[in-house]
């Protein structure tokens, strides 16, 4: 069920006016009902792996209040992490994992079978992270335990949020699924803003952009003879592509949640206006950089047992982060690249006497910053390690026609894409200092509908989708 189709809007106004209707008691439960039949509606058998991690990290929960000893927590805690990695290393690396084995043993003329034929199970990563930071909190005693399996399977599965994020935490969380909603006007104006935003990125922008880097990346061959103009080309969009899908996602997502009341966390600050990798990354899937940060970077600890062991850490926890993202080597490249730089930043800052950037400073920041995240998104595209290297190696090697044509795109449709790009950058550069939700209540009621409908009618008009189009679904459905 894609958030872009009417499927979803149809199901999301059921859910909605169900879960207003219900009384107080069976509200939760209305939810949980909704957010399973979403999940099944994407491939039914695979909820069992999230109703088994969310019952193994509820009796964990449960077990951990009552055997109060560290060493017996300590067990429970070891288990549950133990059996959600489990499988997620079964479902999602096993085929990585073998192949790479598979490597080490051919001296020796030995091998191991090289796959289960597993589909890989959508939004494993994310419910398996949400799930596990309610173990962690609970041993942290950071969250009181959830004794309400309801509300804690709400907590789990809450269908906006449940494909792609963003990954709440216990900690932060848990509680707002215990506080009763109610319908408020100004929560569904501003929850439906958000879903037509989401809706023009994705559709707009995001979906015409993916025409343009398919067609580049899945044919390199036609493109590695003088074609390094398109090669750079379709690496700079896919920096496009990928920021308005993934976002356009968690736009959908919080509009549906704060339809109902729920005000999830924010995914993305602007990342792109980032003047250091430390920054985008405080700007960027910002609930996964927090996961690392509280549940990876801090028990391996973090920058208390000096500089040298911070940066190891730094780099183990962007290593770590580029597997999540992906079984492959690409992945764990496109994670190293970030933490290679973002140690570099560190070495280099570390005795540099803090001073305000002026404006010609930081853009150049900003622009070296955009170049570095946007060669690493050539090993998070290509579809091999050989097609990056070919990529990087043929960057510069002018000399094909300058046609269009060989973008899969023409000048209409490049033109909508680059004026739809450049007015989102310069409103995204003014309203870098204000709040979305702040602005938005602040306008005129004349204005405010008069956006509805200019978002509604560029959308209509200038999507991508119908006949002779074969719908993108959303990149971070993959991890």
């Amino acid at each position: 069920m894609a958030f872009t189709s009417l499927k979803y809007l149809s199901f999301l106004l059921i859910s909605c006016i169900g879960f207003f209707l219900m009384p107080k008691r069976f509200k939760n439960l209305w939810l949980l009902i909704c957010s399973y039949y979403f999940y099944i509606s994407w491939n039914t058998k695979y909820a069992i792996l999230m109703i088994i991690s969310t019952i193994v990290t509820y009796l964990s929960g449960l077990l951990m209040s009552k055997y109060n000893k560290k060493n017996t927590k300590l067990l429970f805690l070891i288990l549950s992490i133990f059996i959600n990695i489990g499988l997620l290393i079964v479902f999602k690396y096993y085929s990585f994992i073998i192949t790479f084995v598979n490597v080490l043993l051919k001296p020796i003329s030995l091998s191991l079978p090289k796959t289960l034929n597993l589909l890989l199970p959508v939004g494993i990563s994310f419910y398996t992270f949400r799930s596990l930071s309610y173990s962690i909190d609970i041993y942290r005693k950071d969250v009181s335990v959830e004794k309400n399996i309801i509300d804690y399977a709400l907590f789990v599965s809450f269908f906006p949020e449940l494909i792609a994020g963003p990954i709440e935490k216990a900690k932060d969380s848990l509680s707002n699924y215990k506080t009763v909603k109610k319908f408020d006007y100004s929560n569904f104006c501003y929850g439906s803003f958000l879903i037509l935003i989401g809706f023009f990125y994705k559709l707009v922008i995001s979906d015409r952009a993916a025409i343009i880097v398919d067609t580049v990346y899945n044919n390199l061959n036609n493109y590695i003879n003088g074609g390094g103009l398109y090669l750079i080309l379709s690496t700079i969009i896919f920096a496009i592509q990928i920021y308005f899908d993934f976002y356009s996602y968690s736009l959908i997502a919080r509009g549906s949640a704060y339809i109902m009341g729920y005000d999830i966390p924010i995914n993305f600050k602007r990342p792109y206006l980032a003047s250091s990798i430390k920054e985008f990354w405080r700007r960027w899937h910002i609930s996964l950089s927090t996961w690392f940060r509280d549940y990876l970077y801090f028990p391996l600890g973090g920058s208390r047992k000096g500089f040298i062991r911070a940066q190891v850490n730094t780099l183990i926890v962007f290593l770590v982060s580029g597997l999540w993202h992906g079984a492959s080597f690409n992945f764990l490249i496109w994670g190293g690249i970030h933490g290679m730089f973002l140690v570099v930043e560190n070495v280099v800052n570390k005795n540099k006497k803090k001073e305000k950037d002026n404006w010609f400073i930081h853009i150049i920041k900003v622009l070296i910053t955009f170049i570095i995240i946007d060669f690493a998104w050539i090993f998070f595209r290509s579809n091999s390690i050989n097609d990056s290297i070919t990529i990087i190696t043929h960057l510069f090697n002018f000399g094909m026609a300058k046609d269009l044509s060989l973008l899969g795109t023409n000048v209409l449709e490049a033109s909508i894409l680059l004026v739809c790009v450049v007015i989102v950058l310069i409103l995204e550069v003014i309203g870098d200092k204000k709040d979305l939700k702040e602005s938005f209540y602040k306008m005129n009621i004349v204005v405010r509908w008069a956006v509805y409908f200019v978002l509604l009618f560029m959308t209509i008009i200038f999507g991508i989708y119908g006949p002779g189009f074969s719908a993108k679904e959303f990149i971070y459905l993959k991890f």
